[in-house]
């Protein structure tokens, strides 16, 4: 920086800067430049570019881009594998940051469904007195991690080499590691020693992509291949690279830039001239835009074998994979490019042929510790005792998983945990546990800080209840099925009913007539009979037979519901309290409180917290419901199996709609661990171990789930339901009331008019209509005044008699 003050300031020759390796020599430069107002051409461009840039450093021209398109590529090969933990190792700045480029790194993985497990900062090179110790004893801490998915990002060829070197040493090249390196590494590694190149091998690797058939470049080369001979007879490796082709351009950019102004030109003149270039260099396209080559590069995908690389394919930022530049490859699918480019012809480290797992496995140096449940409700599913092992169905489930994924049984230990089952799980988001082994309910606000691996066991949630004895019944249970508006509109049509059919018997059928007492009695016994279809007593009348025939439908239609809503009801009191009957009862519930079935109750369910009573033990849930502390109690389906295999003489289980995951492990966000898990597991289920082991601790428990309606309201009938048919038949009733009435004054009129007994027309309305009840009541009659009734006596005239 010292030179660049004292050529600017002191001599006033120079009219512009090249140079600048790092990010951070160029901002110092370009403070420098900016005052005087000198153009600097920089080989080194920021980790992720900042914003207003170009209107803080206006003269500062940067002949590369950014790294935020190496990192795309590198979480596209992360993504396409599904390594889902990473270390990311990087060089800091002479100031000790990272510029930026972790914080879009992270971004980059999460988009792959990945993340960094730990990042690994080493001091600027310059900055280290022994970097062979430095380096040693940092990448010693790695071995502490299960992540062996390793991606140098941001480096100086010095300390690459010496961290190649030592990670080989220390055992971090072997199998399932995965080393990837940026365009920071892979673009110097034809300036690499042998041995170097020996201690990457596997490594992947993206470099600057630069066309070497050219005629400009074979030229170019040509030339420098000599001239470095020349220089530097000993080595043996004299292609140039893409920093001596930037190297090229930029000075090709300022010579013509020089040709083409006049001598008296300004500074100002000389960069909107170099900022104007556009021609096609060694190095790729030359164009500037906001201060930064326009073109985005195309990376090299590359993979180090013995001492040199093999070429494996390309990525850009409009195509991603593909195996050649010039072809039409992004007309097909990206899947496709990405398994031609990076399946099947990789050398991993350690001579690995398929691709690594990417983590380490346990092992007796390095055991997994693992929290288990210290305290239980039901402890068939886990027993903690001192001194002891732990036991239990969730142990022997990890156990033959453990058997089956290949670990080794001595790498793992157990701790108990005297939490919740939430705060247990939060240790292994804290890192405190690298994984939690136990009756662990998946559940959507874990899933959000673990990993799950597929339920060993369903769950749901049961609600558990006494069984009331058969005398139990309310009293007065029959009367629920209609509400009272509905008795009473029965009650009603009942009543009409029986009296139309009285009215339409009385007169012609004797077993209506008689005492009043009497024709009371068989017409209400023979309208509630034929409630029942029992009625013995015959019906004479066409008007009668219409009436109990739409009688008898209604009568079949009604006490079929009423009978069917009865025994709906008695089957919910077998089974009484319900979730709704117990809020509105605010009666007291049982549950496990370290669970989440607490939260559950009251935040879905809508219990009262201070109904809602913890019960700790599972030999403690009987003598809650004998003293009358719960009524009822809601255990997880596990646990309701292994209850009511227990106790199921004296309880029922109701299940709620409500259907949870199902019992699993959890494990850090990322851990390759939770798909093993999963596919042992479901390697378990298909082979019956899970279901013998179920049985092994349970036994063989059956028990019966009662499946019903809890809504009971709307088992009960209500007038609105049958208000159709009591108006058919009411309808019904009155038309054939009125049709007999018509025919009866009919009558009564005709027997008057032949008789010669015709009312007086003053007569009141009042004593007709007694005549007319007289004449309804007594049959036939003569008519006298006074309402004078005797018998009609068949008269006939005298002479009509013949002596016998």
């Amino acid at each position: 920086m010292d030179a660049a003050k004292d050529l600017i300031t002191h001599h006033q020759k120079a009219q512009a800067i090249i140079g600048m390796q790092s990010w951070q020599e160029a901002v110092l430069a370009a403070e420098i430049t900016s005052r005087e107002k000198v153009p600097i051409l920089s080989f080194s461009a920021p980790a992720v570019t900042p914003p207003f840039i170009s209107s803080r450093w206006p003269y500062l021209l940067r002949m590369t881009k950014d790294d935020s398109l190496q990192i795309r590529c590198v979480a596209d090969i992360i993504g396409f594998y599904g390594w889902q933990r990473v270390i990311v190792i990087f060089e800091t700045d002479v100031y000790g940051g990272d510029s930026g480029i972790l914080a879009f790194l992270s971004g980059a993985l999460k988009n792959v469904s990945s993340e960094i497990e730990y990042p690994l900062a080493f001091p600027h090179f310059s900055s280290m007195s022994d970097p062979k110790t430095v380096i040693h004893d940092e990448l010693n801490k790695l071995s502490s991690h299960q992540s062996r998915v390793f991606i140098v990002v941001q480096s100086s060829i010095e300390l690459a080499s010496h961290l190649f070197m030592e990670a080989n040493k220390i055992g971090l090249m072997g199998k399932d590691t995965v080393w990837i390196t940026t365009d920071s590494v892979a673009s110097h590694l034809d300036t690499m020693n042998s041995s170097v190149l020996l201690s990457m091998r596997g490594v992947l690797g993206m470099k600057t992509y630069f066309t070497e058939t050219s005629a400009s470049f074979q030229n170019f080369s040509a030339k420098f291949q000599s001239s470095f001979r020349y220089r530097y007879p000993k080595e043996y490796k004299l292609e140039p690279g893409i920093h001596a082709l930037r190297a090229y351009d930029t000075v090709a950019i300022l010579a013509m830039a020089m040709k083409r102004l006049p001598k008296n030109s300004t500074s100002e003149t000389l960069l909107e001239t170099v900022a104007s270039s556009r021609f096609n260099g060694l190095s790729g396209k030359i164009q500037f835009k906001d201060g930064e080559l326009s073109s985005s590069p195309i990376y090299q995908i590359i993979n180090i074998v013995q001492k040199s690389y093999i070429e494996l394919g390309f990525w850009s930022q409009d195509s991603g994979f593909s195996q050649r530049i010039e072809s039409n490859e992004h007309t097909r699918r990206n899947v496709e490019r990405k398994k031609e480019v990076l399946d099947g012809r990789i050398y991993w480290p350690g001579g690995l042929l398929k691709p690594p797992t990417g983590w380490v496995m346990p092992t007796i140096k390095n055991p997994l510790k693992i929290g288990i449940p210290g305290r239980t409700a039901f402890e068939m599913f886990v027993k903690v005792e001192e001194g002891k092992k732990p036991t239990g169905l969730c142990i022997d489930v990890f156990d033959k998983a453990v058997k089956l994924l290949g670990y080794d049984l001595e790498s793992y230990g157990f701790e108990a945990y005297n939490g919740s089952y939430d705060d247990l799980v939060n240790q292994v988001y804290s890192k405190k546990y690298d994984a939690v082994v136990g009756d662990i309910t998946v559940l959507a606000n874990r899933s959000n800080y673990v990993d799950f691996a597929m339920p060993y066991v369903e769950s749901g949630l049961l609600m558990i209840v006494p069984i009331k004895p058969e005398g139990s019944h309310k009293a007065l249970l029959f009367i629920k099925p209609f509400t009272w508006k509905m008795w009473l509109a029965t009650g009603a049509i009942f009543t009409y009913t029986m009296f139309v059919v009285w009215f339409l018997e009385h007169r012609s059928n004797p077993e209506f007539r008689g005492p009043w007492r009497n024709q009371l009695g068989t017409t209400l016994w023979f309208t509630f009979s034929s409630l029942f279809f029992a009625h013995r007593e015959r019906v004479g009348s066409n008007f009668s037979r219409i009436v109990i025939l739409v009688w008898l439908f209604v009568v079949f239609v009604v006490t079929s519901s009423y009978t069917a809503s009865l025994t709906s009801m008695l089957t919910v009191e077998q089974l009484e309290p319900n979730i709704e009957s117990l809020k509105r009862s605010n009666s007291k519930i049982g549950c496990d409180g370290d669970s989440f079935v607490l939260k559950y109750l009251e935040n879905v369910q809508g219990f009262d917290k201070k109904n809602i009573i913890n019960v700790k033990n599972e030999y403690d849930y009987p003598d809650q419901f004998k003293s009358g502390n719960i009524s009822a109690a809601f255990l997880e389906l596990p646990y309701g199996k292994v209850f009511l295999s227990k106790y199921g003489k004296d309880y029922k289980a109701v299940e709620t709609t409500q259907i949870f995951e199902g019992l699993s492990f959890a494990f850090p966000k990322g851990s390759p661990m939770a798909k093993d898990f999963s596919e042992a597991f479901l390697k378990l289920s298909e082979d019956g171990t899970i279901i013998q082991l179920d049985h092994q601790w349970f036994g063989n428990p059956t028990f019966e789930v009662s499946y019903i309606d809890t809504a009971t309201d709307n088992q009960i009938l209500d007038v609105d339901r049958f208000w159709g048919l009591f108006l058919i038949t009411g309808a019904t009733s009155t038309i054939v009331f009125l049709l007999y009435l018509i025919h009866l004054v009919g009558r009564y009129r005709r027997v008057e008019s032949r008789d010669g007994n015709v009312s007086s027309r003053g007569e009141s309305f009042w004593n007709r209509t007694r005549r007319l009840a007289v004449y309804y009541n007594k049959g036939s009659f003569n008519i006298r005044r006074g309402l004078q009734l005797h018998p009609v006596v068949n008269v006939k005239p005298l002479g009509a008699l013949k002596p016998k």
